[in-house]
């Protein structure tokens, strides 16, 4: 039999197919944290015909393949496998082009998100995706993985800004259907069907994502606030009268960890980052503070400020290494994340008593992060997920906002879909990839 290794550094070349020590030679896994083993060979084919021909190669012969992007994810979706290969899209990048008129770009796959961006404004557009990971995730990860971030309270998740996408299925067929039109009601959607699958049904390799006009110079505001439901009241104060583009929360301890200590005259119950588009909020701080909702508030003068607020939100200046902690991604009711946030954080301690737990979330979308240091159980991450997502299913939310399911959230997934959902995700599954080869083990 032929040496499927052999068969595709034949195809792609050696620039193509990297084995043996060279594999390792640059970072193959993902930020999970997830266990992993080098493959047998990292591919990195440069167009979308190599694509296609690894592809067939790897499904004529059963090989497993794990697609991967910039690597940011935290549920395990990218890590590697022995028995199979690694393909990366990284060596396929670039903006092809920009539609004026049609206010959309033409991306590849392994293009950094902060390019596009770039490439976007350059041109006198904004590319409404935004992650904090934009200076390493990549388009095909991000689309891969449906990506929400810190913009989706006003331009939505990343479904919502692809019109057209182009994909590579398991025995190398490719999906072209890169169009440029908000209707398009032609049978099934396979473009979203895809959008989200995680690299389990097709090798994303080309996107057409919407750009939108230059929002007017944003304004930018840290609030300390004294309870959840005073949160909650500005957010809905906001809503009526400004152009959110952002609703950031952080928890006091969160706050602390985060570089916030100092920034007001003590630590507030909750920290609150609000982003608006064009002018008006200044006046809304000033009538939330008439209500009695907000207790101090920062304004940025500056792009210097504005950054120095999104730092405190993003960890940029931690007082403490985010390394081995135990990361969480959920979708919650608004009205129920503080509930979620005191049980779990309750939970947490009774099984470590030195635990600290950092909730921090996009609000305005329902999106709750965590980051939990278990200092004496730093083993028990089975047990933390029990516990949140537990909590999770029985307030009706999501185990996964905007990272997936990748191996961390696999053996979860019934607690946010039905038996009879899996069952057809399986289905859909074993029809466009019969041989199971695309990131085995992942998802479902």
């Amino acid at each position: 039999m032929t040496d499927p290794i052999r068969e595709l550094a034949g195809v792609l070349g050696p620039q193509g197919c990297l084995t043996g020590s060279r594999v390792t030679e640059t970072r193959i896994w993902d930020a999970s944290g997830a266990p992993w083993q080098p493959p047998l060979a990292l591919l990195r084919p440069a167009s979308v015909a190599e694509v296609s021909a690894a592809l067939a190669i790897c499904h004529r012969h059963g090989l497993p393949v794990v697609p991967q992007g910039g690597l940011t994810g935290l549920a395990g979706g990218a890590m590697p496998r022995a028995e199979g290969v690694a393909l990366s899209l990284s060596r396929f990048a670039g903006v092809e082009e920009i539609d004026a008129d049609a206010g959309v770009m033409v991306v590849r796959a392994g293009t950094v998100l902060a390019t596009a961006q770039k490439a976007a404004g350059d041109a006198g557009f904004l590319l409404p995706i935004d992650l904090g990971a934009r200076g390493s995730c990549q388009i095909g990860g991000i689309v891969s993985t449906n990506a929400g971030g810190v913009r989706v309270i006003r331009q939505g998740t990343t479904r919502d800004n692809v019109l057209g996408l182009e994909a590579v299925l398991a025995d190398g067929k490719v999906l072209s259907h890169l169009m440029r039109v908000m209707k398009d009601n032609t049978g099934y959607d396979l473009r979203n069907l895809i959008i989200g699958s995680e690299g389990t049904l097709a090798v994303v390799t080309r996107a057409v994502l919407r750009l939108r006009p230059l929002p007017p110079a944003s304004e930018t505001a840290l609030c300390a606030l004294a309870d959840y439901a005073a949160v909650l009241r500005l957010l809905a104060m906001a809503r009526g009268r400004v152009v959110l583009s952002a609703f950031e929360a952080m928890w006091r301890d969160h706050f602390i960890m985060s570089g916030g200590l100092g920034m007001f005259s003590g630590p507030p119950s909750f920290a609150v980052l609000i982003e608006v588009e064009g002018p008006g909020l200044e006046t809304l701080l000033e009538t939330a503070f008439e209500a009695g909702l907000i207790a101090d508030a920062l304004v940025a003068r500056s792009g210097a400020d504005a950054r120095r607020f999104w730092d405190v939100r993003e960890s940029e200046r931690a007082t403490r290494s985010l390394k081995g902690l135990h990361n969480l991604d959920v979708s919650l009711p608004v009205a129920r994340m503080d509930e979620f946030a005191t049980a779990c954080a309750r939970a947490v301690r009774r099984l470590d008593p030195g635990a600290e737990c950092y909730f921090f979330g996009h609000i305005g979308d329902s999106n709750l992060h965590a980051m939990i240091d278990l200092p004496n159980h730093g083993n028990a991450g089975d047990r933390l997920d029990r516990i949140a997502y537990d909590l999770v299913q029985a307030m009706g939310g999501s185990i996964s906002a905007e990272h997936g399911i990748g191996t961390l959230k696999r053996s979860w997934l019934n607690h946010s879909r039905s038996a009879d959902e899996i069952a057809a995700m399986r289905a859909i599954k074993s029809a466009l990839d019969p041989k199971g080869i695309l990131n085995a083990g992942k998802v479902i």
